[in-house]
C-alpha cells in the first residue's frame, strides 16, 4: 500500500488552511537581515518585510539541507513509501538540485522532485492537483506521469511597483533592458520554458498593464475553461479590484483570491505586485 507525501516550499503561497487539511510537507525559505535570520512564513510576515524595506531590504536563501533532511526522516518515521516534491523553479533557485540530492539519499521512500518551472500559486496550483490526485487514489506512478501535463496548462502573469527589486535580487532575468522610468514602462512579466522571469509584453502604466493583463486572460479562458488564483505583494486594494473583475469571465469556473504572496517572494519582487495563475481544466 502506498503512502505518498507532498512536499513544497514556502513560495507555493498555499493557504494554511489548505497545508493543514492536506498534510502538505512545507519547506521555508530564509530571508535574512545583518543581525538576525528568519524562516519565511514562521518567523516573519509578508507585512513585516515590506514594512522594514525602508531601513533594509533582506537577502534570502533557499531551505536549509539540514530541514531537508529533517523532513524526510520524519516522513520515513511516519512510514511514508514515496514522495512528490514540487519546487520553486530552479531558474529563481537552487532549491530544486537541494532537495533531490536529500531524496536520493533516502532510499526508503521513492520521490519524484520536479521542478515548476513556476513561482507563487503556479506551483501552488501544482501542488493542489497532486493532493486531489491522491485523495483520489491515483498511484504514485499516475500522478508522476500527469504532472508535466498539467504544468503545460498553466499561465503565470503579474506586475510590480517597480522592478528595483527584481534587479537587485538577481532575478531579473530576460526582463533586463525593459527598464523604461522615464516612460513609465510595465512589463507583463511571465516565466519562460526554463523557469526565468522574462516580459511578456509591455506597456505604459499601472492601469494600462493591470488591463493588459485581464486581456491575456480573455485570450487563454476563450477557449478554455479555466481555474483562476489571484495573489498580491503589497496591492491589496488593487488586486481585490482586479480579482472582481477575473471572476466575471465567461470561463473561469473557480477563482480563489488567495491575499499576499510569501515574505520571501516580496523580498525579490517589492512592493506593488498583482498576480494571475490560470489553471486550463
Amino acid at each position: 500500500m502506498e503512502k505518498i507525501a507532498i512536499i513544497t516550499d514556502t513560495t507555493a503561497d498555499l493557504t494554511e488552511e489548505f497545508i493543514k487539511e492536506n498534510d502538505i510537507n512545507v519547506l521555508s525559505f530564509r530571508i535574512i537581515y545583518k543581525d538576525k535570520e528568519y524562516k519565511d512564513k514562521v518567523d516573519i510576515t509578508s507585512e513585516e518585510v515590506y514594512r522594514n524595506f525602508e531601513i533594509e531590504v533582506p537577502k534570502s536563501s533557499m531551505p536549509s539541507l539540514q530541514d531537508m533532511e529533517d523532513l524526510y526522516k520524519k516522513l520515513e518515521e511516519e512510514g511514508y513509501t514515496h514522495a512528490i516534491g514540487i519546487t520553486l523553479s530552479s531558474g529563481l533557485s537552487g532549491i530544486f538540485n537541494g532537495l533531490k540530492m536529500i531524496a536520493d539519499e533516502h532510499s526508503k521512500i521513492k520521490s519524484f522532485i520536479y521542478d515548476s518551472k513556476l513561482i507563487s500559486l503556479g506551483e501552488g496550483a501544482l501542488v493542489e492537483e497532486c493532493s486531489k490526485m491522491i485523495h483520489n487514489n491515483k498511484s504514485f506512478d499516475e500522478i508522476v506521469k500527469a504532472i508535466p501535463e498539467i504544468r503545460k496548462k498553466i499561465h503565470l502573469f503579474f506586475v510590480v511597483g517597480t522592478l528595483d527589486y527584481l534587479k537587485k535580487g538577481g532575478r531579473i532575468g530576460k526582463i533586463a533592458g525593459t527598464i523604461g522610468k522615464l516612460l513609465n514602462i510595465k512589463p507583463i512579466v511571465s516565466v519562460d520554458d526554463n523557469g526565468v522571469y522574462y516580459a511578456y509584453d509591455k506597456v505604459r502604466g499601472r492601469k494600462q498593464s493591470l488591463n493588459r493583463v485581464m486581456e491575456i486572460a480573455k485570450d487563454i479562458t476563450k477557449n478554455s475553461k479555466c481555474r483562476a488564483y489571484v495573489m498580491h505583494g503589497d496591492a491589496e486594494k488593487e488586486s481585490k479590484e482586479f480579482f472582481k473583475k477575473v471572476k466575471e469571465l465567461p470561463n473561469i469556473n473557480n477563482a480563489f483570491y488567495n491575499g499576499c504572496i510569501s515574505p520571501v517572494s516580496g523580498v525579490h519582487s517589492g512592493p506593488g505586485l498583482a498576480g494571475l495563475v490560470l489553471l486550463e481544466e
